[in-house]
């Protein structure tokens, strides 16, 4: 799958408001219903992993260019 910078910049800020809303709390009732957030380790990472996919995507250095030497077998 090909990544965006508008794709990774979204997701980037979808994981940075699911740690604000887990730092508010991990967990509440309400009635009989109950939610639990997502632990903030796996938060984290995946903080880490779009930060380094925009790093990626914005990365001003070249791509790696390689050479082939056509044979006859």
């Amino acid at each position: 799958m090909y990544v965006t910078l508008e794709y990774a910049q979204t997701q980037h800020k979808l994981w940075l408001d699911a740690q604000t809303a887990v730092a508010s709390g991990q967990s509440y009732t309400i009635g009989r219903r109950s939610l639990t957030r997502a632990n903030l380790s796996d938060i984290l990472r995946m903080i880490q992993y779009w930060e380094d996919e925009i790093d990626s995507l914005t990365s001003t250095s070249r791509p790696r260019t390689r050479r082939a030497v056509p044979r006859d077998l």
